[in-house]
């Protein structure tokens, strides 16, 4: 029997993620074996990132999974996602924002307007999951996942916008 793992929780996001890599567990457990000097397996491994049997994992060792998974994904979310979720246990919204590019947009309104377009499409899309969601007055976990997705990507364009607003006044002002 399976469990099902739903990356509104801490663990099983960090579970998923590390499940994702090439090699799953085992390449994350001989990383590990690796870089701390200490021996792990993989049933070990999986155990702590499960939470069973009284098992834990401790965060450094969590940090260096996060590192490992940034390196083989190109630093895409799926790395870090259990921080989100670790943050939202404690009522702390936290947000995958990729870098900018380094001197900003060369036109930051322009940029502004596009993102604008874009926290429009991405209210429809959180409309339409939402809609199917709640349908039944009930939410399961894998509908829950399909919200927070939703929701997520929404929130990213926001902060992506409000960078460009800040860009635009900074290379606006003047000394007057």
């Amino acid at each position: 029997m399976t469990c099902a793992r739903s990356d509104i929780y801490w663990r099983d996001a960090a579970y998923n993620a590390v499940m994702k890599m090439p090699g799953s567990v085992n390449a994350a457990a001989a990383y590990l074996t690796e870089r701390r000097c200490v021996s792990i397996k993989g049933e070990t491994l999986r155990k702590k990132l499960r939470g069973l049997d009284g098992e834990s994992i401790s965060m450094e060792m969590l940090e260096m999974l996060t590192e490992w998974m940034m390196e083989l994904t190109a630093g895409t979310p799926v790395a870090t996602d259990w921080i989100l979720s670790l943050a939202a246990q404690f009522n702390l919204a936290v947000d995958h924002v990729p870098a900018a590019p380094e001197a900003g947009w060369p036109d930051e309104i322009a940029a502004i307007r596009d993102k604008l377009l874009h926290v429009s499409k991405f209210c429809g899309q959180l409309s339409a999951v939402a809609l199917d969601v709640l349908a039944d007055n009930q939410v399961t976990l894998a509908e829950a996942d399909k919200m927070l997705d939703a929701l997520q990507a929404l929130r990213t364009m926001c902060h992506r916008m409000e960078r460009n607003l800040r860009r635009a006044l900074k290379k606006g002002r003047r000394r007057e």
